[in-house]
């Protein structure tokens, strides 16, 4: 079974930067699309960034010019990288991993708050 563990979250100023990591259990190249997610109490799941096998990546607007999705062949991770955060970014992160099936990492608390 394929499990993903994030890393990284925690409580930043408005302004600062994170650097989130998902790590599998298997190969990350071996899923058609890698991406990170976060929710908020009460609202839907919304997608921040992904991701696919070749390497083609998408972020939401809201994150536009503000995030960079990566992976790590030699730490098999893949990673966000969030600058100047705002404290609408405030929530949890997830990491899924798609192969036919949507596996999802238990998640990571972003915290954007002076």
């Amino acid at each position: 079974q394929v499990q993903l563990v994030e890393s990284g979250g925690g409580l930043v100023e408005p302004g600062g930067s994170l650097r989130l990591s998902c790590a599998a259990s298997t190969s990350i190249f071996s899923f058609t699309v890698m991406a990170w997610y976060r929710q908020v109490p009460v609202q839907q799941r919304e997608l921040v960034a992904a991701i696919r096998a070749n390497g083609l990546t998408h972020y939401s607007d809201f994150v536009e010019g503000r995030a960079t999705i990566s992976r790590s062949r030699d730490k098999n991770t893949v990673d966000l990288q969030m600058n100047n955060l705002k404290p609408d970014d405030t929530a949890v992160y997830y990491c899924i991993a798609e192969a036919g099936y949507e596996y999802w990492g238990q998640g990571t608390q972003v915290t954007v708050s002076s």
